[in-house]
């Protein structure tokens, strides 16, 4: 079977849409109205784990020490050892102050969509083997969730990987940013602003002198690199010579070697330098894992493609500038991350972006979005040797 068979495999699929449609928007409506950050996601955990269970997936609830990740499993009655293991990632957390600007709920509600489409489907017509895997992965903004499910094991056994990710536009094989975050603390001495300014060490200046360098230095960096920064704490009181401040530093490029090693060692000696001048004390510590730029596998992606076609959507070849553990995941197994079209245009992380996540934009973004996962899937379970094929493009990579 090649891409040019997936259109067939669209219809048969969307043949299946119409019952479960109405429940799909149904669960990001709901995850929309119940934005969790990072691991604290137990509503939408709740929600997304109740409907695997009740299309009969064997559910585990908690994994690798997260309360709030799942992995859910079904397969069909001849399924054998060799028979391609596929694993669909649902994301469900939410940004900080601004809800769902990111999309998770429509994220979650595709990757749910696809794994009952291809149920349903596989059902329907007996005798293709598969093994289906829905892991559901908390904390990717800012945490890096997928990171500790990997070191626990949830990837062992999978052939292959993908997700939807709502965007401005449609595409099957871009890229990432890799990217390191740095928690940075500067401890200086506290004094009277006003009485006795000189017996104290300003923390706050050491931020300050931060910024400056790193925005300074951003002139020498090469133009995929991205350093992005807030200040966690900026001191007390007015009056209170600031004895603790702190920043939370993303940054960014586009290859993890060059990030590692000379990205992030620039950066840090802004720190340094600022520690230095101002006679405070300086702590940089990185608390998450890092993002890996993600690895689009071709044979996969051709296969998303070949499916976004049929559903009338113009794949553009746009970069991915952001930043997604799914990145980590595309380093173990052949994986996808293809962007679905919310809002023409549309900019993530953004009000606008949050309220289309809920609007009834979001409804031809879920139908669309899961239609091309399964298509994807269902591709490979009828014709194992595309995983064969998935394998060897990335072990040649």
């Amino acid at each position: 079977m090649t891409d040019t068979a997936v259109p067939a495999l669209v219809d048969e699929l969307r043949a299946h849409l119409g019952p479960v449609l109405p429940l799909l928007v149904d669960v990001a409506a709901d995850l929309h109205a119940h934005p969790e950050i990072r691991f604290t996601e137990v509503h939408a955990a709740v929600r997304l784990t109740a409907e695997l269970d009740a299309a009969g997936f064997a559910v585990e609830r908690g994994f690798a020490g997260l309360e709030t990740a799942f992995v859910g499993r079904w397969q069909t009655s001849d399924a054998r050892d060799d028979t391609p293991s596929i694993a669909v990632f649902c994301e469900y957390d939410a940004l900080e102050g601004i809800g769902h600007a990111c999309g998770h709920n429509i994220i979650a509600a595709a990757g749910l969509g696809a794994a009952l489409l291809l149920k349903s489907a596989l059902e329907a017509a007996p005798g293709t083997p598969a093994r289906l895997v829905v892991i559901g992965s908390p904390g990717e903004e800012g945490a890096a969730g997928k990171v500790p499910m990997i070191d626990g094991g949830v990837l062992e056994g999978i052939d292959l990987a993908i997700m939807v990710h709502p965007s401005g536009h449609d595409s099957v094989d871009g890229t990432t940013l890799s990217r390191v975050a740095l928690d940075v603390e500067f401890r200086g001495r506290a004094s009277h602003a006003a009485a006795s300014p000189e017996r104290g060490i300003n923390a706050l200046d050491a931020v300050t002198l931060s910024l400056t360098a790193i925005g300074l230095l951003r002139q020498q960096l090469t133009d995929d690199a991205r350093v992005h920064a807030i200040v966690t704490d900026g001191g007390q009181a007015p009056n209170i010579i600031p004895e603790h401040a702190a920043l939370r530093v993303f940054v960014r490029a586009a290859e993890q070697d060059h990030l590692l090693a000379d990205v992030v060692p620039r950066v840090r000696a802004c720190f340094q330098g600022a520690a230095i001048a101002t006679g405070c004390e300086v702590l940089v510590e990185e608390r998450t894992p890092p993002y890996f730029s993600l690895v689009s596998n071709p044979v996969l992606a051709e296969l998303a493609r070949a499916a976004y076609e049929r559903l009338g959507r113009e794949v553009a070849n746009e970069p991915i500038t952001g930043s997604t553990d799914m990145g980590n995941v595309s380093h173990v197994v052949p994986s996808i991350h293809p962007m679905v079209r919310l809002v023409p245009d549309g900019v993530p992380h953004t009000r606008e972006f949050a309220a289309a996540a809920g609007g009834p934009e979001a409804e031809p973004a879920i139908a669309d979005g899961a239609l091309m996962l399964a298509a994807t899937a269902l591709a490979v379970y009828r014709d194992p040797a595309i995983a064969v094929a998935a394998r060897e493009a990335f072990d040649a990579r």
